[in-house]
């Protein structure tokens, strides 16, 4: 499962005449690391535990939980805040290495990765259930609730666990670093994430090509341009995001096989294309990490619904809070905090 920043530190096996093995300096990728991810972290954490925390309330508080499309996006909240809890460590360890213990390593790798591969899952589903409920509106699906729901969610959260468990048993902390025990989970970590990828493009482009060509039809509604700006919008943030981020990490996985004997030259400009390598890597993490503050935004907060929940709520709390005027300003900044994302959401 390595894929965090932590866990990247590829060691060229090549051999050559002078030494048994060569392995290149990676001072300056290190120091870039240490500077940018860690504040990059820091805002996507903030948001995202803003956002989702945001979303899971209005939930809770205004929608019935039982149907699916909500079920859905309450998983999707839930697989974010995992999904982020684990970044706190990684920008940590960017920073000052890796000094919380094997068992913490294989922890944090495992809560990261079930929110990782869970997020994928359900963005899948999401994607599949938004084109039948467009393309077939009367289907049994659309409308399906009880336990249905909890038994479709039950198996999103039992696979993501199944395919994350193997951090508890291949991972370890080598050099004051969290990585995997060899290669062979190096690279079967980063197929797996790779597949995923290829997977979710395969029924983006699919789902949403059709939804698109179904809205461009003259008997479509009025809000037509609205939605086809919103879903060119998810492709557009979707590939951006992962699609440099996969490419990186399927080169990289290239590292991590049996490479042949070479001279000091083939070594050092294997080592300067290596280093081109860590910096789009770390580059393109920083946008596909963002992807679990962007979720809510995408996928709850443009519709009407949830704004208007969203609205409400504010209303509701700017009603108690006027009571308390011994702790009006930090309501106050609540409010304020709250108002500037419903009024950025109406925007989008």
């Amino acid at each position: 499962m390595a894929t965090t920043g932590s866990t990247f530190n590829t060691t060229i096996n090549y051999y050559y005449e002078d030494y048994d093995d060569e392995i290149c300096n990676t001072n300056g990728v290190n120091q870039f690391v240490a500077v940018f991810t860690p504040v990059f972290f820091s805002i996507v954490i903030i948001f995202s535990l803003l956002g989702n925390i945001l979303v899971i309330v209005i939930l809770a508080k205004y929608e019935n939980l039982k149907s699916l499309t909500n079920a859905f996006i309450l998983n999707l909240a839930v697989s974010d805040l995992f999904f982020t809890a684990g970044l706190p460590f990684w920008a940590y360890s960017h920073m000052y290495g890796w000094t919380l213990g094997e068992h913490v390593c294989k922890i944090v790798n495992f809560v990261f990765y079930t929110g990782f591969y869970s997020s994928g899952i359900l963005l899948i589903l999401m994607t599949a259930h938004r084109y039948v409920a467009v393309m077939n509106p009367l289907s049994n699906i659309v409308s399906t609730t009880g336990s249905y729901s909890v038994v479709a969610c039950v198996i999103i959260w039992a696979v993501s666990i199944l395919v994350a468990s193997p951090a508890f048993i291949f991972t370890k902390v080598e050099q004051n670093h969290c990585v995997n025990a060899n290669s062979y989970w190096s690279l079967w970590g980063i197929y797996q994430q790779n597949s995923l990828f290829i997977v979710s493009s395969v029924v983006f482009m699919f789902c949403y090509s059709q939804i698109m060509c179904r809205l461009l039809r003259p008997t479509a509604q009025r809000r037509k341009n609205k939605t086809l700006k919103l879903i060119f919008t998810l492709m557009v943030v979707f590939f951006v995001g992962w699609a440099p981020y996969n490419i990186v990490l399927f080169q990289k996985s290239l590292y991590f096989w049996p490479q042949p004997p070479a001279d000091s030259k083939t070594v050092a400009k294997t080592c300067k294309t290596s280093e081109r390598l860590d910096y789009a890597f770390y580059i393109s993490q920083l946008f596909a990490f963002s992807h679990c503050c962007l979720n809510p935004v995408f996928y709850v907060f443009v519709g009407v619904k949830f704004k208007n929940h969203l609205k409400k709520m504010l209303k509701g709390w700017g009603h108690s809070n006027s009571s308390i005027r011994n702790r009006q300003s930090i309501h106050n900044f609540e409010k304020l905090t709250l108002y500037f994302i419903y009024y950025f959401l109406l925007c989008i």
